[in-house]
């Protein structure tokens, strides 16, 4: 366990407020005396214990989705509706005889197109999913897929090849009785979307990939009784995450880089916005490094708190050597070990706990996303101009790297935002790209794919520290993919995100260029990086 007294002196502090104690008994003054948006999201405390209850019934549905033979489930969401169940998918894959998972939280033709083409709407089951059902992009997917469905199953039968997750009342749910959903699953209104990993959100596509649920569950528990006030704050461990996270953060060391077993790396999709939009607000907050390129430990800033998720018996021996190495030179690294896979399920507890405890020791309301509404209204303002004239306003010249990284200075972060589809080549372009700007500058980078990040890291981009240096990537499309029921077109939908991004990026005084890369996204990436190594 990091060793640092100024931890230690937090935690007593913690102890001396009841913080808590506090927490469990729903108490909004730990965070903010407005109890807005606080008391009424706190249902993750307990949400297990539903979910308990409901295990054997998701089970008995996912039996039934796979005996009549679908072959894929498709989750149509966004942010908090997505990035648990991508966590699971990629951790745990189907087992056999299920359904496989794809997730879909991309506005970008090119991969909306790489789903419809990967599956037989005839075989596949969709899930909505979104907490208020006013969500534009699954509202968008749903719109194109229905038509798919329709067309190869007819009208009729259409519905049954639709569920949804939503709340109670919201438009979702009214949609889904209208258009004969299969099923709905209303999750507890008292959560927020980042908080939902453990209730229907994410067990409902648990199940039909057949997950032993109760196992999950099992694990989420364990860690949620060792973080009750009964325990020695010293023995909490979310305490001690959050104490660690919040205190390093106050001394500059916001940059928490998160390493992981090969087996486990897509724990950090979920993690980016659990702690960006909790803490990234009021020009404060944690900013999460995940999926970053291994750099050898001079490379590193003072800026940067290392936490190490360690599954036993997976391919560590890089990642070991990696952090010893890192350790050595006086950097802070904690160290979570996770038993098999399942634990997952008590990390996502372990860090939601966490992230809460460091909001209230930054000051902030970690259950509120103040700066998320710019991109969108910028983003509508847009699509408005669209319909009235039939294209969208110019975006930026395309503009070189260098001028963006030339004004970094230590303690700054390079933000990738890339509205591409995602290839294991763009991909490997990409990593190659952020090693050349740690070891060049010697900052941390993040990146993200667009729009999904809009719903994850977007609020830190906004509201967080004014260290970020955001590099917009675009790209000619290539193809159109129409949305039934709207006058756009997909491409159009995902270049009028990318515009208003950048837009409210700009109006919150942020450093940010776009880049072009046309029909070549590896190859001008790959250029870049050239640029850097030779600048």
């Amino acid at each position: 366990m990091l060793n640092n007294s100024d931890v230690t002196s937090a935690l007593a502090d913690l102890e001396r407020r009841q913080v808590i104690s506090r927490i469990w008994i729903g108490d909004h003054t730990v965070w903010k005396p407005d109890p807005t948006e606080i008391a009424n999201r706190l249902e993750w405390l307990t949400v297990t214990d539903a979910m308990r209850e409901q295990a054997p019934a998701l089970e008995t549905f996912a039996n039934e989705i796979r005996d009549e033979g679908f072959k894929h489930l498709v989750l149509l969401g966004m942010g908090g509706s997505s990035l648990g169940p991508e966590v699971l998918r990629q951790t745990f894959g189907n087992a056999p005889g299920y359904p496989e998972l794809i997730v879909l939280d991309s506005t970008v033709p090119g991969w909306v197109q790489s789903v419809a083409d990967a599956v037989d709407p005839a075989k596949t089951l969709f899930l909505v999913s979104s907490k208020s059902g006013l969500t534009t992009e699954p509202n968008m997917f749903y719109a194109y897929f229905r038509n798919l469905v329709e067309t190869a199953v007819g009208k009729e039968s259409a519905g049954r090849h639709f569920m949804a997750v939503t709340d109670p009342g919201s438009s979702l749910a009214r949609l889904s009785e209208e258009q004969g959903f299969r099923t709905v699953f209303l999750n507890p209104t008292d959560l927020g979307g980042r908080y939902s990993v453990l209730s229907y959100f994410g067990l409902v596509p648990a199940a039909v990939i057949g997950m032993d649920l109760l196992r999950l569950i099992d694990r989420a528990d364990r860690m949620r009784e060792k973080t009750k006030p009964e325990v020695p704050i010293h023995d909490n461990p979310g305490a001690w995450l959050g104490a660690v996270m919040g205190v390093l953060a106050q001394q500059g060391r916001d940059k928490l880089t998160l390493l992981t077993s090969p087996a486990i790396a897509s724990f950090g999709l979920w993690v980016e916005q659990l702690i960006s939009e909790s803490t990234g607000k009021e020009g404060l907050g944690i900013i999460p490094v995940a999926g970053e390129p291994l750099a050898a430990p001079e490379y590193y800033g003072e800026d940067r708190l290392f936490v190490y998720l360690r599954l036993e018996g997976d391919a560590n021996g890089e990642v070991d050597s990696a952090i010893d190495a890192i350790e050595s030179t006086g950097q802070p690294v904690m160290r979570l070990d996770l038993s098999d896979t399942y634990d997952v399920g008590a990390e996502f507890f372990r860090w939601e706990m966490a992230t809460a405890i460091a909001g209230s020791i930054l000051g902030i309301n970690p259950f509120d996303q103040p700066n998320v509404q710019a991109a969108k209204e910028r983003t509508e303002s847009v699509l408005e101009q669209f319909e009235k004239s039939g294209k969208l306003p110019a975006m930026d010249e395309t503009a070189l790297i260098g001028s963006l990284l030339e004004t970094a200075t230590p303690g700054d972060y390079v933000a990738i935002m890339a509205y591409i589809p995602q290839s294991s080549a763009v991909d490997s372009a990409f990593e190659d790209l952020r090693r050349r700007v740690t070891e060049r500058f010697g900052i941390a980078t993040t990146m993200g794919y667009g729009p999904r990040f809009l719903h994850s890291t977007g609020q830190l981009h906004k509201g967080g520290p004014a260290s970020g240096l955001f590099l917009q990537i675009t790209a000619e499309h290539g193809q159109n993919v129409d949305i039934p029921g709207t006058p756009f077109t997909f491409s159009a939908l995902a270049d009028a995100q990318a515009l208003g991004d950048l837009q409210a990026l700009r109006a919150a005084g942020r450093r940010s260029i776009r880049v072009d890369v046309g029909s070549s996204p590896e190859q001008v990436i790959r250029k870049m990086t050239k640029e850097l190594a030779s600048a």
